[in-house]
Protein backbone atom coordinates (compact mmCIF):
# COMPACT_ATOMS: atom_id res chain seq x y z
CA UNK A 1 0.00 0.00 0.00
CA UNK A 2 1.62 3.28 -0.92
CA UNK A 3 1.72 6.53 0.99
CA UNK A 4 -0.92 8.65 2.06
CA UNK A 5 0.35 11.76 2.58
CA UNK A 6 -3.14 13.02 3.84
CA UNK A 7 -4.16 10.17 6.00
CA UNK A 8 -0.45 10.30 7.49
CA UNK A 9 -0.87 14.23 8.59
CA UNK A 10 -4.49 13.71 9.74
CA UNK A 11 -3.36 10.98 12.01
CA UNK A 12 -0.29 13.26 13.27
CA UNK A 13 -1.98 16.28 14.05
CA UNK A 14 -4.49 14.46 16.31
CA UNK A 15 -1.52 12.46 18.21
CA UNK A 16 -0.56 15.49 21.17
CA UNK A 17 3.29 15.91 20.91
CA UNK A 18 3.94 18.91 23.22
CA UNK A 19 4.19 17.58 26.35
CA UNK A 20 5.34 14.09 25.43
CA UNK A 21 6.53 12.44 22.10
CA UNK A 22 6.33 9.45 22.47
CA UNK A 23 3.22 7.65 20.64
CA UNK A 24 4.26 10.42 18.13
CA UNK A 25 7.26 8.64 18.07
CA UNK A 26 5.56 5.05 17.84
CA UNK A 27 3.56 6.14 14.85
CA UNK A 28 6.57 7.37 12.58
CA UNK A 29 8.20 4.14 13.54
CA UNK A 30 5.44 2.21 12.73
CA UNK A 31 4.72 4.08 9.76
CA UNK A 32 8.75 3.49 8.45
CA UNK A 33 7.92 -0.66 9.17
CA UNK A 34 5.14 -0.62 7.14
CA UNK A 35 6.87 1.36 4.30
CA UNK A 36 9.06 -1.71 4.42
CA UNK A 37 12.41 0.07 6.58
CA UNK A 38 13.82 -0.89 9.33
CA UNK A 39 14.26 2.98 11.47
CA UNK A 40 16.13 3.30 15.02
CA UNK A 41 15.79 5.51 18.06
CA UNK A 42 19.15 6.88 19.22
CA UNK A 43 19.97 7.46 22.55
CA UNK A 44 18.84 11.21 22.13
CA UNK A 45 15.17 10.04 20.64
CA UNK A 46 16.19 10.90 17.34
CA UNK A 47 14.33 8.57 15.01
CA UNK A 48 16.39 7.64 12.15
CA UNK A 49 16.25 5.83 8.78
CA UNK A 50 18.44 5.59 5.67
CA UNK A 51 18.21 4.04 2.02
CA UNK A 52 20.66 3.93 -0.37
CA UNK A 53 24.61 4.02 -0.12
CA UNK A 54 25.41 3.43 -3.60
CA UNK A 55 28.08 5.15 -4.75
CA UNK A 56 28.26 6.11 -9.43
CA UNK A 57 31.18 5.00 -11.43
CA UNK A 58 33.84 7.20 -9.78
CA UNK A 59 32.78 6.28 -6.28
CA UNK A 60 31.10 9.48 -5.54
CA UNK A 61 27.44 9.79 -4.35
CA UNK A 62 26.17 12.51 -2.36
CA UNK A 63 24.49 11.91 1.18
CA UNK A 64 21.37 14.38 1.76
CA UNK A 65 19.48 14.18 5.12
CA UNK A 66 15.83 15.14 5.87
CA UNK A 67 15.41 16.69 9.08
CA UNK A 68 12.49 18.05 10.95
CA UNK A 69 10.63 17.50 14.38
CA UNK A 70 7.84 15.94 15.94
CA UNK A 71 7.63 18.16 19.19
CA UNK A 72 4.98 20.97 19.17
CA UNK A 73 4.60 23.42 21.75
CA UNK A 74 1.63 23.74 24.55
CA UNK A 75 -0.67 23.71 24.38
CA UNK A 76 -2.91 20.58 22.15
CA UNK A 77 -4.81 22.17 19.80
CA UNK A 78 -7.05 19.35 18.29
CA UNK A 79 -7.64 18.17 14.59
CA UNK A 80 -10.15 19.85 12.22
CA UNK A 81 -10.59 20.03 8.13
CA UNK A 82 -12.15 22.96 6.08
CA UNK A 83 -11.58 21.50 2.66
CA UNK A 84 -8.29 21.72 1.61
CA UNK A 85 -7.56 23.05 5.13
CA UNK A 86 -6.36 21.61 8.54
CA UNK A 87 -5.92 23.12 11.63
CA UNK A 88 -4.89 21.70 14.38
CA UNK A 89 -1.47 22.31 16.78
CA UNK A 90 1.32 20.92 14.93
CA UNK A 91 -0.42 21.26 11.40
CA UNK A 92 2.24 23.00 9.99
CA UNK A 93 4.68 23.35 12.79
CA UNK A 94 6.41 20.89 11.99
CA UNK A 95 3.87 17.79 10.89
CA UNK A 96 3.30 19.22 7.72
CA UNK A 97 6.79 19.63 6.48
CA UNK A 98 7.22 16.19 8.32
CA UNK A 99 4.59 14.68 6.18
CA UNK A 100 6.35 16.04 2.70
CA UNK A 101 9.75 14.97 3.95
CA UNK A 102 8.62 11.60 4.56
CA UNK A 103 6.83 11.17 1.30
CA UNK A 104 9.26 12.56 -0.46
CA UNK A 105 11.73 10.15 1.56
CA UNK A 106 10.02 7.09 0.58
CA UNK A 107 9.16 8.16 -2.86
CA UNK A 108 12.67 8.39 -4.05
CA UNK A 109 15.16 5.27 -5.07
CA UNK A 110 18.75 6.72 -4.08
CA UNK A 111 20.81 4.86 -6.66
CA UNK A 112 23.66 7.56 -7.00
CA UNK A 113 23.52 8.66 -2.91
CA UNK A 114 21.72 7.91 0.37
CA UNK A 115 19.35 9.57 1.66
CA UNK A 116 18.55 9.58 5.76
CA UNK A 117 15.34 10.86 7.31
CA UNK A 118 16.29 12.30 10.70
CA UNK A 119 12.90 13.51 13.26
CA UNK A 120 14.10 15.24 15.93
CA UNK A 121 11.91 15.28 19.19
CA UNK A 122 13.28 18.56 21.61
CA UNK A 123 12.87 21.33 18.74
CA UNK A 124 10.81 23.24 20.79
CA UNK A 125 12.98 23.02 23.47
CA UNK A 126 16.33 22.12 24.53
CA UNK A 127 17.33 20.71 20.34
CA UNK A 128 19.45 18.11 21.66
CA UNK A 129 18.68 15.72 18.93
CA UNK A 130 20.12 17.98 16.39
CA UNK A 131 23.01 18.77 18.27
CA UNK A 132 23.98 15.15 18.44
CA UNK A 133 22.94 14.73 14.87
CA UNK A 134 25.34 16.96 13.76
CA UNK A 135 28.20 15.08 15.46
CA UNK A 136 27.27 11.71 14.78
CA UNK A 137 26.29 13.06 11.10
CA UNK A 138 28.41 13.37 7.85
CA UNK A 139 26.31 14.61 4.92
CA UNK A 140 26.96 16.60 1.80
CA UNK A 141 23.49 18.71 2.51
CA UNK A 142 20.25 19.23 4.62
CA UNK A 143 16.58 20.12 4.27
CA UNK A 144 15.34 20.87 7.49
CA UNK A 145 11.46 20.53 7.24
CA UNK A 146 9.53 24.11 8.43
CA UNK A 147 7.05 26.11 7.75
CA UNK A 148 8.90 28.51 4.40
CA UNK A 149 5.73 29.16 1.84
CA UNK A 150 7.14 26.42 -0.05
CA UNK A 151 10.33 29.03 -0.44
CA UNK A 152 13.81 27.91 -0.28
CA UNK A 153 15.03 29.45 2.90
CA UNK A 154 19.12 29.80 2.47
CA UNK A 155 19.49 31.38 6.07
CA UNK A 156 18.47 31.85 9.28
CA UNK A 157 19.59 33.83 12.62
CA UNK A 158 20.51 32.37 15.72
CA UNK A 159 18.89 32.99 18.96
CA UNK A 160 19.82 32.71 22.46
CA UNK A 161 18.42 33.88 25.86
CA UNK A 162 20.41 35.28 28.93
CA UNK A 163 20.09 37.28 32.20
CA UNK A 164 21.71 40.54 33.00
CA UNK A 165 22.33 40.85 37.08
CA UNK A 166 22.88 44.12 38.45
CA UNK A 167 23.95 44.02 42.33
CA UNK A 168 24.68 46.57 44.53
CA UNK A 169 23.46 47.68 47.99
CA UNK A 170 19.98 47.36 49.42
CA UNK A 171 18.62 49.38 52.40
CA UNK A 172 16.15 51.67 53.04
CA UNK A 173 15.33 54.07 50.12
CA UNK A 174 16.89 56.89 52.24
CA UNK A 175 20.18 55.91 52.96
CA UNK A 176 21.93 53.58 49.90
CA UNK A 177 23.72 56.04 47.99
CA UNK A 178 22.57 56.60 44.12
CA UNK A 179 25.39 55.10 42.85
CA UNK A 180 25.31 51.51 45.03
CA UNK A 181 21.42 51.15 43.85
CA UNK A 182 21.00 48.29 41.16
CA UNK A 183 17.41 49.91 40.22
CA UNK A 184 19.04 53.22 39.15
CA UNK A 185 21.50 51.50 37.00
CA UNK A 186 19.33 49.73 35.06
CA UNK A 187 18.41 52.84 32.87
CA UNK A 188 22.37 52.47 31.80
CA UNK A 189 21.99 49.20 31.31
CA UNK A 190 19.14 49.77 28.77
CA UNK A 191 20.96 52.27 27.24
CA UNK A 192 23.71 49.94 26.45
CA UNK A 193 21.78 47.14 24.98
CA UNK A 194 19.72 49.57 22.76
CA UNK A 195 23.29 50.77 21.62
CA UNK A 196 24.67 47.64 21.29
CA UNK A 197 25.30 46.36 17.70
CA UNK A 198 26.04 49.96 16.85
CA UNK A 199 29.06 49.74 19.87
CA UNK A 200 30.18 45.94 19.77
CA UNK A 201 27.73 44.41 17.58
CA UNK A 202 28.78 41.90 14.45
CA UNK A 203 27.39 44.28 11.82
CA UNK A 204 24.60 43.74 9.26
CA UNK A 205 24.80 40.29 7.39
CA UNK A 206 24.51 40.52 3.89
CA UNK A 207 21.58 38.33 3.59
CA UNK A 208 19.73 37.97 6.82
CA UNK A 209 20.73 41.63 7.85
CA UNK A 210 20.62 43.18 11.52
CA UNK A 211 20.69 41.45 14.47
CA UNK A 212 18.50 42.56 17.27
CA UNK A 213 18.82 42.53 20.83
CA UNK A 214 15.25 42.77 23.00
CA UNK A 215 14.44 43.23 26.55
CA UNK A 216 11.95 40.70 27.90
CA UNK A 217 11.56 40.80 31.41
CA UNK A 218 12.40 42.43 34.69
CA UNK A 219 12.45 41.34 38.30
CA UNK A 220 13.82 42.92 41.55
CA UNK A 221 12.21 44.60 44.55
CA UNK A 222 9.45 44.14 46.78
CA UNK A 223 9.02 47.12 48.88
CA UNK A 224 8.51 51.32 47.60
CA UNK A 225 10.45 52.51 50.50
CA UNK A 226 13.27 49.77 49.75
CA UNK A 227 16.22 49.16 47.53
CA UNK A 228 16.83 46.08 46.70
CA UNK A 229 20.43 44.45 46.58
CA UNK A 230 20.21 43.05 42.68
CA UNK A 231 17.59 43.88 40.28
CA UNK A 232 17.63 41.04 37.25
CA UNK A 233 17.05 41.74 33.16
CA UNK A 234 15.92 38.91 30.69
CA UNK A 235 16.94 39.10 26.74
CA UNK A 236 16.31 37.75 23.63
CA UNK A 237 19.08 37.52 21.26
CA UNK A 238 19.08 37.18 17.28
CA UNK A 239 22.00 36.75 16.14
CA UNK A 240 23.88 36.76 13.02
CA UNK A 241 27.27 35.33 11.50
CA UNK A 242 29.87 34.88 12.92
CA UNK A 243 28.55 35.94 16.62
CA UNK A 244 27.74 32.65 18.88
CA UNK A 245 26.08 32.60 21.89
CA UNK A 246 29.01 32.58 23.81
CA UNK A 247 30.77 35.09 22.15
CA UNK A 248 28.20 37.33 22.51
CA UNK A 249 27.77 36.44 26.32
CA UNK A 250 31.31 37.54 26.83
CA UNK A 251 31.08 40.20 24.09
CA UNK A 252 27.70 42.09 26.10
CA UNK A 253 29.23 41.25 29.50
CA UNK A 254 32.08 43.56 28.51
CA UNK A 255 30.12 46.04 27.49
CA UNK A 256 28.15 46.85 30.23
CA UNK A 257 30.97 46.80 32.31
CA UNK A 258 32.21 50.06 30.52
CA UNK A 259 28.88 51.36 30.02
CA UNK A 260 27.49 51.38 33.78
CA UNK A 261 30.10 50.93 36.01
CA UNK A 262 32.00 54.60 34.79
CA UNK A 263 29.16 55.73 36.74
CA UNK A 264 27.71 52.89 39.14
CA UNK A 265 29.79 50.90 41.99
CA UNK A 266 27.30 47.73 41.00
CA UNK A 267 28.44 44.25 39.58
CA UNK A 268 27.42 43.58 36.57
CA UNK A 269 26.61 39.66 35.42
CA UNK A 270 25.86 38.24 32.03
CA UNK A 271 24.19 34.47 32.00
CA UNK A 272 22.98 32.36 29.44
CA UNK A 273 19.76 30.37 30.37
CA UNK A 274 20.33 26.66 30.11
CA UNK A 275 23.81 27.70 29.87
CA UNK A 276 24.42 23.55 29.20
CA UNK A 277 22.24 23.11 26.44
CA UNK A 278 23.02 24.30 22.88
CA UNK A 279 21.30 27.17 21.33
CA UNK A 280 21.10 27.48 17.14
CA UNK A 281 23.30 29.01 15.43
CA UNK A 282 23.23 31.57 12.77
CA UNK A 283 24.16 30.36 9.50
CA UNK A 284 24.17 31.45 5.80
CA UNK A 285 24.45 29.25 2.98
CA UNK A 286 25.39 29.62 -1.03
CA UNK A 287 22.66 30.46 -3.39
CA UNK A 288 24.59 28.88 -5.87
CA UNK A 289 24.80 25.57 -3.75
CA UNK A 290 23.79 22.48 -5.83
CA UNK A 291 20.86 21.89 -3.25
CA UNK A 292 19.50 25.49 -3.23
CA UNK A 293 19.47 25.25 -7.19
CA UNK A 294 17.34 22.08 -7.54
CA UNK A 295 14.97 22.76 -4.70
CA UNK A 296 13.99 26.28 -5.91
CA UNK A 297 13.82 25.31 -9.67
CA UNK A 298 11.19 22.47 -8.14
CA UNK A 299 9.19 24.31 -6.01
CA UNK A 300 9.22 27.47 -7.95
CA UNK A 301 9.33 29.63 -4.54
CA UNK A 302 11.22 32.57 -3.61
CA UNK A 303 15.10 31.94 -2.13
CA UNK A 304 15.40 33.86 1.23
CA UNK A 305 16.10 34.07 4.81
CA UNK A 306 14.18 31.84 7.28
CA UNK A 307 12.30 34.24 9.59
CA UNK A 308 12.61 32.32 12.98
CA UNK A 309 15.56 30.59 15.07
CA UNK A 310 15.69 26.63 13.64
CA UNK A 311 17.33 23.20 14.04
CA UNK A 312 18.99 24.32 10.81
CA UNK A 313 22.07 26.33 12.39
CA UNK A 314 23.28 22.90 13.94
CA UNK A 315 24.06 21.44 10.45
CA UNK A 316 25.07 24.17 7.89
CA UNK A 317 28.31 24.27 9.23
CA UNK A 318 29.13 20.87 7.74
CA UNK A 319 27.11 20.84 4.28
CA UNK A 320 24.78 23.06 2.23
CA UNK A 321 21.61 23.45 4.41
CA UNK A 322 18.20 25.09 3.69
CA UNK A 323 15.17 25.37 5.63
CA UNK A 324 11.69 24.39 3.56
CA UNK A 325 8.09 23.26 3.36
CA UNK A 326 4.82 23.85 3.48
CA UNK A 327 2.48 26.47 5.78
CA UNK A 328 3.71 29.93 6.93
CA UNK A 329 5.03 30.89 10.33
CA UNK A 330 2.44 34.22 9.94
CA UNK A 331 0.17 35.69 7.49
CA UNK A 332 -1.92 38.81 6.96
CA UNK A 333 -3.42 38.03 9.89
CA UNK A 334 -1.36 37.44 12.44
CA UNK A 335 0.72 34.68 13.49
CA UNK A 336 -0.56 31.08 12.42
CA UNK A 337 2.73 28.61 13.71
CA UNK A 338 2.67 28.68 17.73
CA UNK A 339 -1.02 30.34 17.59
CA UNK A 340 -4.44 28.86 17.95
CA UNK A 341 -5.34 29.29 14.74
CA UNK A 342 -2.59 27.01 13.35
CA UNK A 343 -3.12 25.85 9.70
CA UNK A 344 -1.84 24.42 6.92
CA UNK A 345 -3.19 23.61 3.26
CA UNK A 346 -3.28 20.35 2.01
CA UNK A 347 -2.04 21.14 -1.47
CA UNK A 348 1.15 22.85 0.02
CA UNK A 349 1.69 19.88 1.90
CA UNK A 350 1.45 17.51 -1.27
CA UNK A 351 3.26 20.53 -3.84
CA UNK A 352 6.01 20.20 -0.99
CA UNK A 353 6.44 16.51 -1.02
CA UNK A 354 6.60 16.92 -5.17
CA UNK A 355 9.41 19.19 -5.08
CA UNK A 356 11.26 17.15 -2.36
CA UNK A 357 10.72 14.20 -4.33
CA UNK A 358 12.05 16.07 -7.64
CA UNK A 359 14.95 17.56 -5.91
CA UNK A 360 16.01 14.58 -4.17
CA UNK A 361 15.80 12.37 -7.90
CA UNK A 362 18.00 14.71 -9.41
CA UNK A 363 20.60 14.60 -6.49
CA UNK A 364 20.72 10.85 -5.65
CA UNK A 365 18.41 9.12 -7.55
CA UNK A 366 15.06 8.20 -9.24
CA UNK A 367 11.38 8.04 -8.52
CA UNK A 368 10.13 4.89 -6.91
CA UNK A 369 6.58 5.35 -8.51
Amino acid sequence: MGFDIASFHADAVRIPSHEDVDKMREFMLETLREAGHEPTVDDLGNVLATRGGERDAAGNGPHIVLNTHIDTVPPHVPYERDGDVIRGRGACDAKGPLAALLAAFLRVEPTTGTLTLAITTDEETLMTGAEGLQERLSADGYIVGEPTGLDVCIAARGQCEGTVTITGESGHAASVPADRNPIAALSHVLDALRDYDEVAGPGEDAVLGEPKLTPTALEGGDASNRVPERCRLTFDRRSVPPETSSSFRDDLAECLADRVQAEFDVEISVELIRPDTPFPQAFVTDEDADLVGALAAASGGAVRPFGAATEAGFFAADAPTVVFGPGVLADEEGAVAHAEREYVRLPDIEAAADALEATLAELVGERCR
